[in-house]
Order: C-alpha cells, then structure tokens, then sequence
C-alpha cells in the first residue's frame, strides 16, 4: 500500500494544472481507484501545513484550507466540512466556481515548488458534497426572535449569505428579486456544466426551509419603490449585483445575431431547467451548427465559449483586445476552452458588423498594446495593419458589467452612487447615503467574483445586526 501511495503521490504532483476542478476531480479519483487510494485524502495529505498558510491569506473568506485539508487526509470528513462552512456559506459553490488558480491554489506552497498545488477547489467540492449525501448539513436554525425584519434587494450570493446569517440572529428576512428563480448569476449566468443548478436550488430551498421568505418576481421600482420596503422592514439591504452590459461601438452592431451575453447565457440555463425559451427554440440563442464569435476577454466570455461548444457550434473563436498575458478572465479556463477546440485571436477588436439585418461576418482590426491607461495596464490601441473578415452566424458581446441606473429604477433619487454608478456605502458600516439601507457585493464593488460577493454578504449582514441592536436599544431607552 505504501508503495502505491508514492505512485499516487508522483502521478497527482506531476498532474497538469489545466484541467477544471471538477474534471481534475474526476481524473485524481480515477487514478486513486486504480492505485486504492482515497483520492480527497490523497490529495488533502500533500498540503504542506506550511507555517504560512498562503492559500488562506489569498482567500478572500480566509477559510481554514490547512486545517480542513488535514481533517479531510486523517479521512475525519464531517469535521472538514464543518470547519469549512464556519467561514463560507456556500463552500461546494465556491469550490466549483472559484478561479483558485488566482486565489487559495495559486498560492499553494507546492505549487511554488513545482509540483502541482494541492487540489483545494476540489476537496472543498467533495467534502461538501458528501456532507449533503450523509445530511451533515444542518439546517438553519433561527435565533430567538428579534421582532424586526430585513428586506433584501438581490438573490445573488451576497443576498442570500447575508440573509442566512441575519435569519440566524433572530431576524424576520425577505428577500425581493426580479427573477422567478433565486440565485442571481449562479443560477441563471454560470452554466451548467460549471456550476450544476441542483447544487444552487438546495441551498435555496435551505434558505426556505430555515423561514426566510422569497418574494420571486418582484422588481423594485414597479411592484414597490426603495422608500415603500423602507416603511416595511427595519432595515434593508441592497445586493443587485451589476448586469448592465457594457457597450460595443461599431456599424452593424444593431444587427440580427449580434447578442449580449447573459441573454446569451439565460437562455440556455433555462432550458436546463426545462423552460420555455423561444428566442432559444428559434435559433436566435442556440450556437448549434454556427460559426460563433464572441468579444471579450473576462470569465462571462469564457463561459460563452465554452457553451457554445456543448451548443454543437460549427466554429468557435474570441477576440480579445490584449495579449494572453493582460487576459482578465482565468488562465485555467482559457486553457480549458482550448483544450475544447476554441480559437483565441489575440490583440483584436471588431470594427464592423456584416450582412445588413441579420449578421454574417465580422471586420476584426489587429491591435498593439500601447502607454499604460489609468490603471496600469497598457491599453490596447489600433495598429494600422489590415483588417481581418470572418464568417459568423452569432456574435456574442462579452465585454463586461456596469451598475444600473438604481436611483432611478428604485425611485429613490438620494440614493448616493460612484461615478461609476456602484452605490457609495460608508465603508465603516457599509450603509448607503439613506439611514438603514446598506448595499454589498458587486454593487458596491463592481463586477467580481462570487467568492468576494460571499465575504461581503457575511460582512454587512455583521453590519447590520449591530445596527438593528442599537436600534432597538435606542427605541427602548426613548420609551
């Protein structure tokens, strides 16, 4: 056994750190299988226990990763998984979805030596997992009840992380969304094959169970306004996120089969969860049979490359207007739709939009990284060369999110924002500019990663309790 453990450790150490967790997952457990040895303990034993745990610093939960990678390689996995939802509410969530390459695995110590990080993401996943198959996943229970009530803007998680731990503390919690399904872009904008929605509709329907109340199709600004949630609850918190798509300028833009991603991405995790979606039925929102094109250099482009491919696309390529080494999106995932059969046409930009009404091809300009724009980066600008043309039947726009126009949408034109459009927040308290309204998550922060959505749920809802007690302590002392 002992000799099959170091064939183990050698063949996972030298293992490409390409793949996604969750096929990386797969691979270690059939190399495990064959060698008879527990995969997630495997794995969980080559962390370091390093006297500086950097996979934890870079975290933005600073989760306990080197103490509930030891529970998991001693096989105690209930206590794992406890450790590990001390600091997260939604781990298995995390553990799919996180880019580790950038955060906890990136900064594994093995990594540094060259043997391969220790698989995080992965174990995070399979702890977690086997807590729900073995129903260590207790549920919510209230604390004693504090005769006040939270109102919260947003499903997303931030939304729901804030409104776990408020339910906990006593509080009565509704939470007003505009979709019929919560989850904000865990469900409706990560795909399936990343993020499988089962995962996120327990955690919902935990969140239900627990006696927190869902509001489902209710758009603030048309059902109620900001000021009239504000005369309902005790305190209200905003966690939108930002789904504004950000522009692309270029003639032809406006025709048929140029699309923005989330629609893009809507519509086929709709049809997972067996609804009807006609602009997807109709072809408009189906890449089968294409010749795809997609703008945009982010993860949101990544996962509509990715779909595409599953999709049954003709072709598949992404522009993108930097080098590979100024990409934002993950250098794993890019790796993955590589491995897919994605093409990556670096340092370009469309220009023109071909085939009048519906699109047939695109103008693609070759660019060069110029003088450092505002944030550093070298920004991308044309280099005179000639234009590229290319076929395509779907163009889809990736280029990222901004806020919406809240003050507006929510009749509420004193609500404070950036110049950004994110809501300004008190960054001592996280409460906006009205008295009892706090915001977190991307709103706050812009565009970002569920994990920081996460953290900052758990931080407003902290926040927020110790308004509400001062609150009451004020109301009592007044009487």
């Amino acid at each position: 056994m002992a000799g099959d453990m170091l064939k183990f450790v050698g063949v996972t150490q030298a293992y490409p750190a390409k793949r996604d967790p969750q096929q990386r997952a797969e691979d270690f457990r059939e190399i495990a299988e064959r060698y008879g040895v527990p995969a997630a303990e495997e794995q969980s034993a080559r962390c370091s226990q390093c006297g500086v745990p950097y996979c934890s610093v870079h975290c933005p939960l600073h989760n306990h990763i080197p103490d509930w990678l030891r529970l998991t390689a001693e096989g105690r996995l209930r206590e794992a998984y406890e450790l590990s939802n001390a600091t997260s509410t939604m781990p298995e969530i995390c553990g799919r979805i996180c880019p580790q390459d950038r955060l906890c695995e990136g900064n594994c110590v093995i990594e540094f030596s060259g043997h391969g990080a220790v698989t995080i993401g992965s174990v995070e996943k399979f702890i977690t997992d086997t807590a729900w198959e073995n129903g260590w996943v207790e549920p919510i229970v209230p604390g004693p009840a504090r005769g006040q009530s939270v109102g919260i803007i947003g499903a997303g998680p931030a939304g729901l992380t804030a409104a776990e731990l408020l339910r906990v503390a006593g509080y009565e919690v509704h939470i007003y969304d505009r979709h019929d399904r919560a989850g904000g872009l865990l469900t409706y904008g990560i795909p399936g094959f990343k993020l499988e929605k089962p995962v996120v509709m327990r955690r919902v329907d935990r969140l239900k169970d627990g006696g927190i109340i869902f509001h489902e199709g209710f758009e603030v600004g048309r059902e109620a306004g900001l000021e009239e949630l504000r005369t309902r609850h005790d305190a209200v918190l905003i966690a939108t996120g930002v789904y504004k798509a950000r522009a692309l300028a270029a003639p032809g833009v406006g025709a048929s089969g140029v699309v923005e991603a989330l629609d893009y991405l809507t519509a086929s995790n709709r049809k997972s969860f067996g609804d009807d979606v006609p602009d997807f039925d109709s072809g408009a929102l189906d890449a089968s049979g294409k010749n795809v094109i997609v703008v945009g250099g982010g993860d949101t482009a990544m996962d509509c490359v990715r779909t595409a491919v599953r999709q049954g696309a003709a072709s598949v390529a992404c522009l993108y207007r930097r080098d590979r080494a100024n990409m934002p999106g993950s250098q794993r995932e890019v790796a993955n739709a590589e491995e897919e059969g994605v093409e990556f046409v670096w340092l370009s930009a469309p220009e023109a939009f071909g085939g009048g009404e519906a699109v047939d091809s695109v103008s693609i300009a070759r660019m060069r990284l110029g003088a450092p724009d505002a944030s550093g980066r070298r920004a991308p600008e044309p280099d005179g060369g000639e234009s590229e043309m290319r076929r395509a039947d779907l163009v889809i726009k990736a280029l990222g999110f901004d806020a919406e126009d809240l003050p507006r949408l929510f009749n509420a034109p004193e609500l404070g924002v950036t110049r950004w459009g994110t809501l300004l927040v008190d960054n001592a308290t996280l409460m906006t500019s009205l008295d009892g309204v706090f915001a977190a998550g991307d709103i706050v922060r812009g565009a970002s990663l569920v994990v920081w959505a996460v953290r900052d749920g758990r931080d407003v809802a902290e926040h927020m309790d110790k308004y509400l007690r001062a609150k009451t302590a004020a109301e009592r002392k007044a009487a």
